[in-house]
């Protein structure tokens, strides 16, 4: 099989993707840096602005937080959203800023795979479509938000407007540390649990004092044994806080924060219900009040007709690009598949590059899998456009 000219190349270009990755991922864009996330998506402007015919939309999400929509061919019948973030869990007054050569191949740097390098996969393969015979036939927006990592609260109306747009996502989420992509995700939530009791000096006998942090204590046990109960369902205990500074007065509060996560939208009732329950055991005891607030911010990703229908197309380019072998699997973590699974559109997620140890100062990338992740990419659209792959259902 010949492929296009221009996929075919796309390897030739691992050095220049590498010095970009550098530049882009030492721009500091976590989360609540205002002025480093304009920044990158000035950078996001420049790079994808350089594609033919692309036109850009800075769209609001919350304050004066934007995210960026290029799209090439609106009016086409058949259209795609490649999806990405330029936010990162590494914020300004964090340590790890820096990018350092682990090997020829390996690069450690903040977001360097989670998603800056993702974000340069999708460049690359719009780049190298665009280049392609039949690009003329499909249509495609890359939205890039600035929130993921915090919930994707301003943005999420952006995906649930998608399906009027486009008929397939494309989620360059990095792909699992062995090659695999993702098939389906759990949906993810938080939950505060808020604890009042009744002050009291400790030394009083009888103590009339009602003890907010053990009533509390006595909750989030119980609800860490809920998975144990309800396969499918995650919940962590994510921080605790309670009292003052005084050690002999009875706490009258206390505070904890829990992470959900879901495997199916069924599994949300009974999680919820049960939660309630354990409160309500708590609320029925003289002086004490426990509330629940919070809920689910991503419903599940759970697998649609058509993705199971293309995945074989997508595995089938991969084998045509030379990349190894790989398979889908579902994973904890969410993303904004999750809210596009939720809107009904068909995506296919984790098609981003290869690296490991996320969110952390050992986070690093295999550089040339940016460029065969690219041509995967590149290869599938091209089919598409040809005529070779129908996205039917």
């Amino acid at each position: 099989m010949t492929l296009p000219s221009a996929i075919a190349r796309l390897p030739e270009r691992t050095t220049e993707f590498g010095a970009l990755l550098v530049r882009w991922a030492e721009i500091n864009s976590g989360s609540g840096h205002l002025a480093g996330l304009n920044r990158m998506r000035a950078a996001l402007r420049d790079e994808f602005g350089k594609i033919p015919g692309a036109q850009l939309e800075e769209l609001p999400c919350h304050g004066t937080l934007a995210a960026l929509r290029v799209s090439v061919r609106p009016e086409a019948k058949t259209r795609f959203l490649l999806s990405g973030h330029f936010d990162t869990v590494y914020e300004a007054n964090d340590p790890f800023q820096r990018c350092r050569w682990l090997d020829a191949e390996r690069l450690n740097g903040p977001g360097v795979t989670d998603m800056k390098g993702g974000l340069i996969t999708t460049l690359a393969a719009l780049q190298t479509f665009e280049g392609t015979p039949h690009a003329a036939n499909v249509g495609w927006d890359a939205l890039l938000t600035p929130d993921e990592e915090t919930g994707s609260r301003g943005s999420a109306h952006l995906f649930r407007e998608a399906p009027a747009r486009v008929q397939f996502g494309l989620v360059f989420e990095p792909a699992r540390p062995n090659g695999d992509i993702v098939h389906s995700r759990k949906g993810t939530g938080g939950i505060v649990a808020t604890c009042r009791g009744r002050a009291a000096h400790a030394a009083k006998i009888p103590n009339d004092g009602r003890n907010a942090i053990l009533a509390l204590a006595e909750f989030v046990l119980a609800a860490s044994r809920i998975p144990a109960e309800q396969p499918g369902v995650l919940l962590n205990i994510g921080n605790i806080r309670g009292g003052g500074p005084a050690t002999n007065v009875v706490p009258d509060f206390a505070r904890s924060e829990l992470d959900l996560r879901i495997t199916k939208v069924a599994d949300r009732e009974p999680l919820l219900a049960r939660l309630h329950a354990l409160a309500d055991e708590i609320n029925r005891r003289d002086g004490y009040k426990l509330e629940l607030s919070g809920g689910f911010n991503r419903p599940p990703k759970e697998c649609l007709p058509l993705e199971e229908k293309v995945f074989p197309e997508w595995q089938r380019a991969a084998h045509d690009v030379g990349v190894a072998p790989f398979t889908w699997v579902h994973t904890g973590g969410a993303s904004d598949g999750n809210l596009l699974t939720a809107a009904g559109l068909p995506n296919l997620d984790g098609l981003g590059p290869i690296g490991d140890q996320l969110h952390s100062d050992r986070e690093f990338i295999i550089v040339p899998t940016i460029a065969q992740r690219a041509q995967v990419a590149a290869l599938f659209l091209h089919r598409v456009a040809a005529g070779e792959i129908r996205l039917a259902g």
